[in-house]
């Protein structure tokens, strides 16, 4: 997923440390995504930037699809129609509790985004891609879209590539059953690639039933609420909330009352600093601009060596909104 704010902030994230054996409720902002679409922004967030690589989530839905409109008229028009944008230095992980998404990546990926399923997309030294929820598809939208940072040992080096995993390993744990997307959880393994130790967990917990979830000590996690209410210690999270949990614990017991739905997320503390802006991650001012000079190019010729068109996509890709002390002018738009 875009981020799609046409006035973004340029922020610093990772090499801050974490904190040991905290909890700490992260409430979520309200981003508006085009004119009808809301997300839930967890990170990066005003207390917590990220959490071990993970350094972007967006939560959205659930959102009722039936009333679609037959043409693109700007992103988040009704379900997910995000033209293709680009990417750097980053994993998008997309992840579905409801609906269906059609990928579209300028490596020549073309993949559906189901529930249940992985979809990770290494963006490298930087790649594009689309996001579209189709007329014909399912009629509710609920999911989360997870940005992981690359470490600069990998950031260029990897080549841009798309991984999906259509059969993820389960974990059952008393009163609880876990799909592990990524990492390593209670001795079970994703086979999804990470370039920094990390781990990511979607857990359904029943109703009255509680659970002694196993971490690993050298960890920082979070928990993110999807579905009902969630209890650690003294703190409740609820729908659409994040609870930070900071280092330093073998396990933490967690307790639902409604049952809930959350995901895990965790890893290493990301030591290294880096530089965030719209959908470009970088370890320089610098290197930010010159990503957004490059893809501005691509849409002017059509695709180039690091931007390449993506193919399949019907309309236009999204122009960068202009740097922070910069204004252009509008864009023609072609139809």
């Amino acid at each position: 997923m875009s981020n799609l704010e046409k006035d973004p902030a340029e922020g610093v994230c990772g090499g801050e440390g974490a904190e040991s054996q905290v909890l700490e409720l992260l409430e979520a902002r309200e981003v508006l995504l085009g004119r009808t679409t809301k997300v839930r922004r967890l990170l990066p967030n005003k207390n917590r930037r990220m959490v071990g690589a993970w350094c972007f989530v967006d939560h959205y839905g659930p959102d009722d699809l039936s009333a679609r409109v037959d043409s693109y008229d700007g992103p988040g028009e009704r379900g997910m129609l995000v033209p293709p944008h680009p990417h750097t230095s980053l994993q998008t992980v997309s992840w579905l509790f409801e609906g269906e998404i059609e990928h579209r990546d300028s490596v020549g990926s073309h993949a559906m985004v189901r529930p249940g399923e992985l979809n990770i997309m290494t963006a490298g030294n930087g790649i594009a891609h689309s996001e579209v929820s189709l007329p014909d598809g399912p009629p509710r939208l609920h999911g989360a879209q997870l940005w992981v940072a690359l470490p600069d040992s990998d950031r260029t080096a990897v080549a841009p590539h798309f991984n999906t995993y259509a059969d993820l390993p389960v974990l059952d744990l008393d009163g609880a059953r876990a799909t592990v997307m990524i990492g390593t959880v209670a001795g079970v393994t994703s086979p999804a690639p990470a370039y920094t130790p990390l781990v990511g967990a979607d857990f359904q917990l029943a109703a009255g039933r509680s659970l002694t979830l196993p971490l690993t000590l050298a960890f920082e996690y979070a928990v993110l609420v999807v579905a009902g209410s969630l209890v650690a210690g003294d703190l409740t999270a609820g729908f659409g909330e994040m609870l930070y949990l900071g280092t330093g614990r073998d396990s933490i017991f967690l307790t639902s009352a409604d049952g809930a739905r959350f995901l895990l997320l965790g890893g290493e503390p990301f030591e290294e600093e880096l530089v965030m802006w719209w959908n470009f991650i970088g370890r320089t001012h610098e290197e930010i601009v010159a990503a957004r000079n490059d893809w501005m190019a691509s849409i002017d010729a059509g695709g180039t060596d690091r931007f390449p068109a993506v193919p399949g996509y019907d309309g236009d890709p999204l122009p960068a909104p202009p740097l922070p002390g910069t204004r252009l002018k509008p864009r023609p738009r072609s139809r």
